[in-house]
C-alpha cells in the first residue's frame, strides 16, 4: 500500500471526477492511446488482479456480454467484479461487485491511491493520466481489494492500447466488430479487428462471437498461440420461437445446453452474445465450474438498462443506446419485429463524429416523427444539425417519410414533446448515445403523461 499523504486532495466522488477531467491537456479531447503511462502508475500501485480475468472487447455487444457473464457466475455462487463503461446515469454503475454498483464512498480510497502513485515519490516524475486511465485504475484497485473471485472487464476503446489491457486476461471475448471510432482505430474492419485483438494473450483462450470476424483477429490468435473458439466453427447455437440450444464442438469437450429460455435481454442479437458467454464459461470451467442451472437462471434473470429496454405502459417506449451503424441496424431489426404501430416517434441525440448518414438511413424507414436534441458534450452534434440531416432524408411524398417534429435543448424535453404528441397506441424510440438514454433515465424510468393514463 502506498503512503498516501494528500492533504488537499478531493474528498467526494464528484470532486475526484472533476479533478480527473482537469488533469488532461485541453487540446486532446480526453483520449490519448498508449499503455506506458498507465502501466507505470499501476506498477507504483502494485496493482494485481487476484482472480481469473475475462476481458471483453468489440464494437457492439460488450455490455450485454459482461452482464450475462456476471449473472451466470453470480448464480453459480462466485463473487463477481465487473468494470464497464460508459455509465448511463451514475458513475458508480461502472464498478459492480457481487451484482451491485459500489457506493461512491467505496471508490474514494482508490482515487487517492491513484493520485499518490501518479504524483510519485522522491525522485519520481509526475505522470499525466487521462480521465479514463485515472478512473480505470481506481476501479481496478477497488475490484482487486474486494475479494472477488472472477473479474469481468469491458474494454473502453479498441483494445491493444486501452487502459484495461494492462491486466492480462485469462480468457478474452471478442464480440461483433464494425466501423466505429475510425479516426483512432483505423479505416476498416481489418484495422479495427487488429486493435481489438490486442487484448489476446499467448496460451489463453479467445472466444470470438462475431459470426464473420476480420481475418486480422484470426491471424493474431495464430501468431501469438492463443486457442481460438469461433462461433459457427467451435460452438454453435440454434433456436425457434420458444427456446434455443447451444453446443460446443467435440474437440472442445462437446458440452450442450438444450431447451434454454431466451435471455432476458431483448433482441435477436442477444443470442449471439449469449453464445459467446457460454463459450467463455466453458473455456474457464476448470477454474470456475458452473452448473447448467446457473446458466439457465443467469440468462433468464440478467438485466441491462438501455439495451432494447421496453418500458411498460402506453405509448410503448423503447430505450436503446445504439450509437453506430451496426447497433442501429440491430435496433432497426428489433423494432421491425415488434409489430405494427400507427406512428413511431424518435428521440435522437448523437455525437458528431459518428457515421450519422448510415445510422439515419438504416432506421429512417421505421420513424415517422423525429424529436432531435442537444447533448451535454463538446463532441455532440447540435439539434439543429441533426434536424437538417433528418430533413434531407429521402422519401416519396405519402409514404410516411421521416419528418422533424422539433429541435430540443436536451433529451428530457424531447421525450416530453414526443409523449405529448403520441397517441396511446404509438411507439417512442429513444436512441443515439449513452447520453441520450442516460438523460431520460436520470430520474428513474420515465413517467407517462396524464393523457395516457386511465381516466
Amino acid at each position: 500500500m502506498l503512503n498516501i499523504d494528500l492533504p488537499d486532495h478531493p474528498t467526494t466522488l464528484p470532486e475526484w471526477l472533476a479533478h480527473c477531467e482537469r488533469l488532461h491537456p485541453q487540446g486532446i479531447v480526453g483520449i490519448e492511446l498508449g499503455l506506458e503511462r498507465v502501466q507505470a502508475v499501476a506498477r507504483r500501485m502494485g496493482l494485481v488482479m487476484p482472480c481469473p480475468v475475462i476481458t471483453v472487447a468489440g464494437t457492439n455487444g460488450k455490455g450485454s456480454t459482461c452482464v450475462m457473464l456476471e449473472a451466470v457466475y453470480g448464480e453459480a455462487g462466485f463473487r463477481t467484479g465487473v468494470y464497464t463503461s460508459p455509465h448511463l446515469v451514475h458513475f458508480e454503475e461502472r464498478c459492480r461487485i457481487g451484482g451491485e454498483a459500489v457506493a461512491a464512498s467505496e471508490l474514494l480510497p482508490a482515487f487517492a491511491e491513484v493520485e499518490a502513485a501518479r504524483l510519485g515519490g522522491a525522485g519520481e516524475e509526475t505522470i499525466r493520466l487521462t480521465y479514463f486511465e485515472f478512473t480505470t485504475l481506481a476501479i481496478l484497485r477497488t475490484l482487486a481489494r474486494n475479494g472477488i473471485e472472477v473479474a469481468i472487464l469491458e474494454v473502453g476503446l479498441g483494445g491493444r492500447l486501452d487502459a484495461v489491457n494492462i491486466i492480462d486476461a485469462d480468457c478474452t471475448v471478442i464480440t461483433s466488430i464494425d466501423l466505429d471510432h475510425m479516426a483512432l482505430l483505423g479505416p476498416d474492419r481489418e484495422a479495427i479487428g487488429f486493435e481489438k485483438a490486442g487484448v489476446m494473450r499467448t496460451g489463453r483462450p479467445v472466444v470470438v462471437s462475431d459470426p464473420a470476424p476480420p481475418q486480422s483477429v484470426l491471424d493474431r490468435a495464430l501468431e501469438i498461440g492463443a486457442p481460438l473458439w469461433r462461433l459457427g466453427k467451435d460452438f454453435h447455437f440454434a433456436g425457434d420461437q420458444q427456446q434455443w440450444g447451444w453446443a460446443m464442438h467435440p474437440s472442445h469437450g462437446g458440452r450442450r445446453y438444450s431447451g434454454l429460455a431466451y435471455p432476458a435481454l431483448r433482441g435477436a442479437n442477444q443470442l449471439v452474445n449469449a453464445a459467446g458467454v457460454l463459450a467463455a464459461v466453458e473455456a474457464l470451467r476448470d477454474r470456475l465450474p458452473v452448473t447448467a442451472q446457473a446458466v439457465r437462471n443467469g440468462l433468464a434473470l440478467v438485466e441491462l438498462p438501455g439495451r432494447f429496454q421496453i418500458v411498460p405502459g402506453t405509448p410503448t417506449l423503447v430505450l436503446d443506446v445504439a450509437h453506430n451503424p451496426h447497433s442501429v441496424a440491430a435496433l432497426t431489426e428489433n423494432l421491425d419485429a415488434m409489430g405494427f404501430y400507427p406512428t413511431t416517434h424518435a428521440v435522437f441525440g448523437a455525437m458528431a463524429d459518428k457515421d450519422l448518414s448510415a445510422m439515419l438511413a438504416r432506421i429512417s424507414p421505421l420513424i415517422d416523427r423525429w424529436h432531435v436534441c442537444d447533448l451535454p458534450s463538446p463532441r455532440a452534434a447540435t439539434a439543429a444539425e441533426l434536424g437538417q440531416r433528418v430533413a434531407a432524408l429521402p422519401g416519396p411524398v405519402g409514404t410516411g417519410a421521416a419528418r422533424v417534429a422539433g429541435c430540443h435543448a436536451d433529451p428530457q424535453q424531447a421525450l416530453q414533446a414526443a409523449v405529448a404528441a403520441a397517441d396511446p397506441t404509438d411507439r417512442i424510440v429513444v436512441f443515439g448515445s449513452f447520453l441520450t438514454v442516460g438523460a431520460v433515465l436520470q430520474d428513474g424510468v420515465p413517467r407517462l403523461s396524464a393523457k395516457h393514463l386511465p381516466a
